[in-house]
Formats: C-alpha cells, sequence, structure tokens
C-alpha cells in the first residue's frame, strides 16, 4: 500500500481541483417550477444545470431519495413527480446550488 506524505503537493492540487467544483455548483443558478401534467398530476422541474449528463444522473437520483419520489432526466432538467417547491430549494442549497 502506498503511503502519501502529509505535505504532499498532489493532495493539495487534488483538494483545489475539489473545490473548483463547489465555485462551479454556486455560479449555477437553477429555477424550480411545478407544471400540471395529464389528470391534474404535478411535477416539479428543476432547470439550469450546466453539468455533464452524468452528474446530472447522480442529482437525480440523491433528490429522488431524498424527497421518496420518482422522476426522469430531460434535456437539461430533472422533473420529479409530485409538487416539491418547498423542500426542494433547501435540498439544492445543501448541494451547493443557487436556486431563483
Amino acid at each position: 500500500m502506498l503511503t502519501v506524505p502529509k505535505d504532499d503537493p498532489l493532495e493539495d492540487l487534488l483538494e483545489e481541483l475539489e473545490s473548483h467544483g463547489d465555485l462551479d455548483r454556486a455560479g449555477q443558478e437553477l429555477s424550480v417550477n411545478v407544471e400540471e401534467r395529464r389528470y391534474g398530476k404535478k411535477m416539479t422541474i428543476v432547470k439550469g444545470f450546466t453539468n455533464p449528463a452524468s452528474e446530472i444522473e447522480d442529482i437525480a437520483s440523491e433528490l429522488k431519495s431524498s424527497l421518496a419520489t420518482g422522476g426522469t432526466i430531460t434535456e437539461e432538467a430533472i422533473e420529479l413527480q409530485g409538487d416539491h417547491r418547498d423542500r426542494l430549494p433547501d435540498l439544492l442549497q445543501d448541494m451547493g446550488y443557487s436556486v431563483r
């Protein structure tokens, strides 16, 4: 097993790169809207992501688990079943996103 010394410049670089991911998230301003679909069913739509599709899938999965609901991803938007306007902004802000 390889051990890394405490003052390893590579470790510092990795920490710096991780912190830039947080800055990227904070720079994204997401919008949360509710649409009514067939038969009066509500869908909460989250738009404004600039992340790669794989990251959006991970975010959607985490949101669906937190809200105990189903949902899908369409063209850089996350659609969640039900009206989640009250809880969703707080969850997204905890993830580091700005919500308008």
